[in-house]
């Protein structure tokens, strides 16, 4: 029994077909997607043979979805979050079709390419907020967790196996191959897509343009739990994340070699589905801040281990735990915000915790890499973890809310779906 209440909550999955359809689409979609990255990066090298060039595909990821995050997520409160959602959706798969011609004909220029991604990148800004507004009408309240880490389990899989299978795809077919089952996907999104739920604006929907996204801002300002969780992560990620600095991690400990250098993001990724695996030890506790407050930490005292580790095996075996505890964090975040977020401000908030989620990652990869360039690998390593758990202590203080927010009891018997 002990080890049953430990693994992974499947009851969404069995309660709630619409989940179950709009959790299958958006697993092999993200699957897709990773294929598609690598694909993508492989073809401007290709064409280009420009290390900026293939620096610039992330970019033009990023900057739509932090540029137009906030009004996206004030549209979703505005209109039919369903209707919303499949034309987001429709608009991603075209741009996804795009791409396919151009892996088989070849007619794009690369700038053409990076502009596809941009554009279904914005689409993806109001996608992304609008698929987190349904889980508090398709599963009862205290199955939100286990919907949450199961979420992450399909994302933490994909980072797995999407590039490795996107490269074997295309040796075998080329990047066209890739793009279509990219494609492909979005079918299986637009299937789950149709069966949710008529979702009509509240009672008091979002305010048009600049006034909608200010409401939503200061919704989060007034809001203790919600704040302190979105500081939280940010704070981590900005001030601690390694993924930069793993290259020269990997030349001062395994000497440059490239077989070994993608272990450091495997290790990662293997502690997030380990953790997702086991996610029934956190998404049942009762108190999903203080969950989320001790993930962080856990994410930066095993970094700073990873520092001061002399041995890179044991090196390895912290970033492991990072990831599993990275995990945690993130699904109790996401929980914290999903229970205290009234339904007319879900979508806002839910783009903030997108772009907190984009944004954060990317500063601190940067924050890591001038570090490392003005000392060395190592303290770029400790000065993040220690930085990481003082600015998580620092909010925990601050944040009474977030530390004894509780979440719903659970029901003797699960409660059904729609």
């Amino acid at each position: 029994m002990g080890l049953k209440r430990a693994l992974i909550d499947v009851a969404p999955l069995r309660s709630s077909p619409a989940f179950r359809r709009l959790w299958t689409g958006q697993a092999l979609s993200g699957l897709g997607s990773q294929m598609t990255l690598v694909a993508v990066m492989f073809h401007i090298w290709q064409m280009t043979k420009s290390t900026a060039w293939t620096g610039a595909v992330g970019l033009t990821q990023a900057v739509p979805l932090v540029a137009l995050g906030l009004f996206a997520g004030s549209l979703v409160d505005r209109v039919d979050r369903r209707k919303f959602y499949l034309l987001t959706i429709s608009g991603q798969l075209a741009c996804s079709l795009l791409l396919v011609f151009q892996g088989f004909f070849g007619h794009i220029p690369a700038a053409g390419v990076l502009g596809l991604v941009a554009l279904q990148s914005c689409f993806a800004a109001g996608s992304g907020p609008a698929s987190r507004t349904f889980l508090p009408r398709l599963l009862p309240e205290h199955q939100l967790a286990a919907g949450l880490a199961l979420g992450r389990i399909a994302f933490q899989g994909a980072l797995l196996l999407g590039p490795t299978l996107g490269g074997l795809l295309m040796g075998e077919l080329g990047v066209g191959a890739c793009f279509l089952i990219d494609a492909l996907t979005f079918v299986a999104v637009l299937h789950g897509a149709f069966g949710l739920p008529k979702t009509a604006p509240g009672a008091e929907p979002a305010r048009p343009g600049r006034r909608g996204v200010l409401d939503g801002l200061a919704f989060l300002a007034r809001t203790p739990v919600i704040r302190g969780a979105l500081l939280t992560d940010l704070a981590t990620t900005v001030l601690s994340m390694p993924v930069s600095l793993f290259p020269l991690i990997n030349a001062e400990r395994f000497g440059g070699n490239p077989r070994t250098l993608g272990l450091f993001l495997t290790a990662v990724a293997v502690g997030g589905v380990a953790a997702s695996l086991f996610s029934g030890t956190f998404t049942r506790f009762s108190r999903p801040g203080l969950a989320m407050l001790g993930g962080s930490a856990t994410w930066g005292a095993a970094l700073t281990l990873f520092g001061f580790s002399p041995n890179p095996w044991a090196g390895l075996a912290f970033l492991v735990v990072a990831g599993a505890a990275d995990t945690v964090s993130v699904v109790s975040r996401s929980t914290v915000v999903q229970m205290h977020t009234p339904h007319d401000l879900l979508g806002r908030v839910s783009a903030a915790e997108q772009i907190v989620g984009q944004a954060g990652p990317d500063i601190g990869n940067m924050r890591g890499g001038l570090v490392a360039d003005a000392t060395s690998g190592a303290a770029a390593l400790v000065s993040g973890g220690l930085l990481c758990l003082g600015a998580v202590v620092v909010v925990g203080v601050a944040t009474a809310d977030l530390r004894s927010s509780s979440a719903p009891p659970r029901p003797h018997t699960a409660a059904a779906g729609p």
